[in-house]
């Protein structure tokens, strides 16, 4: 495997998060990671932590993406994020909608990911390399596969460089939104989302969620496993880097692998796909 490949963390809450996230960090770095993703939580609620996250990764000297949201986020703040990534020499933004937190009863000054990408680019012009985000199984909300289509033409248009997926099981799904995508004229790549399984609860939480589907013939057979830990990661490992091979060998431009902060799985995927 040749691709290139990058991973996704979140700010911790806790100093022993943190301590966990660095060794975590330092083994998917001997990898040769793209650039590391760091989450921005709803609303910008995590807004510190990300910071700090980021700029520790930076200060490791690797490529490192900030998550840079719409909700709850006004041009004079999200203008000050942008000085300072510049002036740290930061020059890679994953741009998001964001989700709205509950309680938050204002979305800010950004209703849609392609206001805030086009805000960025009148800002910094082609500073930022642009990431936004991409649904082969369309977003929760949209009102048809249409219209989410054409969600994501608007970020595309507005400048964004590429696109990260939602992570996703059903290789078909993939193939479909790319070639839907292509047949609107877009050409920029579009990574696909790689979500590794250690836990089957954990995973249908995360895919009810954000609208991922688990194919029932998956599903069925997570749940005969029970409790059976050892049988579920093993399943898992399997079912992910058989996706992983079928993405890039139908040309996916790169993984890009939602860690959860752990590296163990994530490293025995990639380890697999190189042997």
């Amino acid at each position: 495997m040749s691709a290139n490949i990058s991973f996704e963390f979140f700010p911790p809450q806790t100093a022993e998060g943190v301590t966990k996230l660095r060794a975590a960090r330092e083994k998917l770095a001997q990898l040769g990671p793209e650039f590391f993703s760091v989450t921005y939580g709803a609303g910008g609620s995590t807004r510190e932590r990300t910071l700090e996250v980021v700029y520790d990764i930076h200060r490791e000297g690797h490529t490192v993406a900030p998550h840079l949201s719409c909700i709850g986020a006004t041009q004079e703040t999200t203008r000050e994020l942008l000085q300072g990534y510049r002036d740290a020499g930061i020059k890679r933004i994953v741009a998001l909608r964001g989700d709205l937190p509950s309680g938050m009863a204002q979305a800010g000054e950004f209703r849609y990911a392609n206001e805030l990408v086009e805000f960025i680019r009148k800002e910094t012009g082609d500073w930022f390399h642009l990431e936004v985000a991409a649904y082969p199984e369309w977003h929760p909300q949209a009102k048809s596969p249409k219209d989410d289509l054409l969600a994501f033409k608007r970020k595309v248009d507005a400048g964004a460089d590429s696109a990260i997926t939602q992570f996703f099981f059903n290789f078909d799904a993939y193939a479909a939104f790319v070639d839907a995508a292509r047949g609107m004229g877009i050409d920029t790549p579009i990574v696909p989302g790689i979500m590794p399984i250690g836990s089957f609860s954990k995973l249908a939480r995360f895919a009810d969620t954000c609208g991922a589907e688990i194919p029932r013939w998956l599903r069925k057979q997570f749940e005969s496993y029970g409790d059976d830990a050892a049988s579920i990661r093993a399943l898992g490992l399997d079912v992910v880097t058989g996706l992983c091979e079928q993405l890039l060998a139908t040309g996916a431009p790169s993984l890009h692998f939602y860690t959860l902060n752990q590296a163990e799985l994530t490293t025995e995927i990639v380890t697999r796909l190189r042997a």
